[in-house]
């Protein structure tokens, strides 16, 4: 039997210096060491790696995100240290950028220097 213990993250940058100050100093991430490949950091007890590329193109969708207890404080927090919200046409949200899904969630999205699609999320109650 395979046993799968945790998860890695997958991020990519073309812009080092500018993911790496979101990462650590936004985001609040330990950074762990840039190994020529990657940039490596602690995010709470999972592995986020940047992979450096010299050209990318950004999904036009959300690839990583963070449940969070609070998320009008996580957003305030975050918009607080320069982290802008995305608004998306058709899509009702207040006025930090929160979204009201239909089954009760809550999630914001914003985007890295890359301009990967990143979100906080509030699950209702099971």
């Amino acid at each position: 039997m395979i046993v799968l213990n945790k998860i890695v993250a997958f991020l990519v940058t073309t812009r080092p210096e500018q993911a790496t100050v979101f990462y650590r100093d936004k985001l609040g991430f330990k950074f762990v060491q840039d190994d020529s490949f990657a940039l490596v950091f602690d995010a709470h007890g999972t592995m986020l790696r940047v992979v450096k590329m010299k050209k990318f193109t950004p999904a036009g969708y959300t690839v990583l995100g963070w449940e969070v207890d609070a998320i009008e404080k996580a957003v305030t927090d975050l918009s607080n240290l320069g982290v802008a919200f995305e608004r998306y046409q058709g899509m009702v949200q207040d006025q930090l950028g929160i979204w009201n899904a239909p089954g009760g969630a809550k999630v914001a999205w914003f985007k890295d220097p890359d301009g990967n699609v990143l979100s906080v999320s509030q699950h209702a109650p099971s």
